[in-house]
């Protein structure tokens, strides 16, 4: 890392809002420089909880704070300060140095002013362009055990596509004329805020911008059906995300975090991410020397016991998920993400 960069890191840890793009000054220098070398200036987003909705006919930034959201466009266009359009404005431009400057320019005072209710909101998905979307299969040894798949070694990467990305407060709509055998998967969620290639483990989680909340929603029947994953995994919808992005830097250890699946407020699953087979780490080193990670990508990490194709019950018997049942899929501190089926 160069010391130019080091610099700009430290002063933007420490005082964003002078330091860096906080007020019309420094707006006019990054508009005179013109040419400066965005890798130079590009930072993750820090201390922060935020959402992905929806607003008008596109998408908008949202930050969790203590009274409500701030809607990050409104008080941008409202204060002359630059601010992402959207989550994957923020994360594949590195903006976000911007976002915490205008929190701060917003203050306690004006707050009120930007603020919307979150029960209100109509969410997005929590990214929309990610160039991949990476999932990783029986990552937990008691999974493993239940479904009777000995216990891998090396980490069995698949993915899905965007078509299957989905929302907190979304609805799947199952494609019953291919598949009847629907299952939810819990998962932490790794969002990726720089590009990562070729990583060591010790140096894995500094390339994570946060972490979040997913499902890796499945139908078993097409998963099955041969020896790949994919069909039964990226139909559309099957993918829920959300409600939040947690910066990585409020997440102190993500491999030690509760998991917890209810399908119509009847527990399924209750575990904790400390069972991983391959830790974030080592889940993002291995994945790393494969392929380019890039910023906003997202790599699902894997799901625990309890699901239903680990039961041992005829698969003919088991109450497979149905139209109108309610899944909620929780990480701590992470936010519950919750969706129907239709």
């Amino acid at each position: 890392m160069s010391q130019r960069r080091r610099d700009f890191l430290k002063a933007a840890a420490t005082g964003l809002a002078s330091a860096t793009i906080g007020g019309a000054a420094a707006a006019e220098t990054r508009a005179s420089a013109g040419t400066t070398d965005k890798a130079m200036t590009a930072t993750m987003p820090r201390g922060l909880t935020l959402l992905n909705m929806r607003r008008g006919a596109g998408y908008g930034l949202g930050v969790k704070l203590e009274r409500g959201v701030l809607d990050v466009s409104a008080a941008s266009e409202a204060l002359g300060l630059p601010a992402p359009a959207d989550m994957d404005d923020l994360l594949q431009n590195g903006r976000g140095a911007e976002v915490t400057a205008l929190v701060e320019a917003v203050g306690k005072d004006r707050e009120a002013v930007f603020l919307l209710r979150e029960e209100k909101i109509a969410f997005a998905p929590l990214v929309t362009r990610p160039e991949k979307i990476v999932m990783m299969g029986f990552n937990y040894r008691h999974h493993a055990e239940e479904t009777g798949t000995p216990i891998p070694k090396n980490p069995p990467l698949f993915n899905k596509y965007n078509n299957a990305l989905n929302h907190h407060g979304g609805t799947i709509k199952l494609p019953t004329a291919v598949a009847r055998e629907f299952d939810y998967e819990t998962e932490l969620v790794i969002v990726f805020g720089k590009t990562c290639r070729d990583v060591s483990e010790d140096e894995a989680l500094d390339y994570v911008a946060g972490y979040a909340t997913g499902n890796d929603f499945s139908a078993r029947d097409l998963q099955t059906l041969t020896s790949q994953f994919m069909i039964g995994k990226t139909s559309d919808g099957f993918a829920p995300l959300g409600p939040y992005l947690v910066s990585a830097d409020l997440v102190k250890d993500p491999n030690n975090l509760k998991l917890k699946t209810t399908v119509n407020g009847v527990t399924r699953q209750d575990w904790n991410t400390n069972d991983m087979i391959f830790n974030c780490r080592q889940l993002i080193s291995f994945a790393s020397r494969i392929m380019t990670l890039k910023p906003g990508d997202i790599f699902y990490t894997g799901t625990p016991q309890g699901v239903i194709f680990g039961e041992k019950t005829p698969r003919a018997e088991r109450a497979w998920l149905k139209a109108g049942d309610t899944v909620t899929s929780s990480l701590e501190g992470l936010g519950e993400l919750r969706f129907t089926l239709t």
